[in-house]
């Protein structure tokens, strides 16, 4: 097994009476800051080896955040979804961060959007690798999986506190079979997934989250499906700060059609077909999407 390196720095911010946002660093301390919002489910450590890498070499601050009731953080749930973009103004002004990109994978896309929605003084740019669409309201497209949800995100609602604790509790039964069921997942999934999960590192960093970012109860990922099947308090074409959008064609999670429908909505988007790639692999494709954030970045101030 591939060893992964902690994270530069490594804490908590408090973001609310009570409450408290973990968060990790890899990179720069003096770098351009970059926020990494982890996927559904997932944690802060989320990253992948070779954007831990870039941030090194590029002088870029990469900052992965926990989402309420994961990892370091304190079980909250919100409103709607814009009303993580306070707490992400929260840690980035404990942190001294003035401007910032976000990038968003998977269920951390809805956040990334409602982040540059909230702060379009202070989010430079933003990515999405295989995002989550609205299923309700103007914006809605509809989808197996997200119907799925939305059916059930009543009982989760109601229930979704003690089904964390038990998903949490199962996690840290699970953890001395960590691999192997990363392995089983990788050869359950399609191609694109099942190349990504074989390669050694991204395997450990996914090893490397579920033991050190589900120490607590894991209720981010119930509290998310019940976000998005909601209205998420902004429309998606109010986002103005530049978008970069990338999706599997072969995405069997998430369809490409969902991003694509985004990108329709999106003022200044962009969007990045990956061929042959699933849900996972826009992580393979990390440095690639730094740069474009960093284009951006390096554009707006020429």
């Amino acid at each position: 097994m591939v060893d992964i390196a902690r994270p530069q720095l490594e804490g908590t911010v408090a973001v609310g009476e009570g409450r408290r946002l973990g968060f990790a660093e890899f990179g720069s301390a003096q770098g351009r800051a970059i926020f990494w919002l982890h996927g559904t489910p997932g944690a802060r450590r989320q990253v992948p080896m070779e954007a831990r890498a870039f941030a090194e070499r590029e002088n870029v601050r990469l900052i992965g955040i926990d989402r309420p009731g994961v990892g370091s953080s304190t079980l909250y749930h919100y409103g709607a979804v814009i009303d993580f973009a306070d707490d992400l103004r929260t840690v980035a002004d404990t942190l001294g961060v003035d401007e910032m990109a976000v990038i968003g994978l998977s269920g951390g896309g809805p956040y990334t959007l409602a982040a540059a929605r909230a702060m379009p003084d202070r989010v430079v740019a933003t990515a999405v690798i295989g995002g989550v669409a609205p299923t309700k309201g103007p914006d809605a497209i509809r989808s197996g999986l997200m119907d799925f949800a939305s059916l059930v995100a009543p009982a989760l609602a109601a229930g979704g506190i003690p089904v964390g604790m038990a998903a949490g509790s199962i996690i840290r039964l699970a953890r001395p079979f960590a691999s192997p069921i990363i392995d089983l997942y990788g050869r359950l999934s399609p191609e694109g997934d099942r190349r990504l999960l074989a390669r050694p590192e991204f395997k450990a960093m996914f090893l490397d989250d579920l033991v050190n970012g589900t120490r607590k109860q894991l209720s981010a990922p119930f509290a998310d499906l019940v976000l998005f099947t909601k209205d998420w308090g902004f429309q998606v074409g109010s986002v103005e700060t530049p978008v970069r959008w990338w999706h599997g064609d072969c995405d069997h999670i998430i369809p490409m059609e969902h991003g694509q429908h985004m990108v329709s909505l999106l003022p200044n988007a962009e969007f990045h077909m990956m061929h042959g790639e699933s849900h996972l692999g826009g992580l393979g494709m990390s440095e690639e999407i730094l740069h474009s954030l960093l284009d951006i970045w390096d554009k707006r101030g020429a």
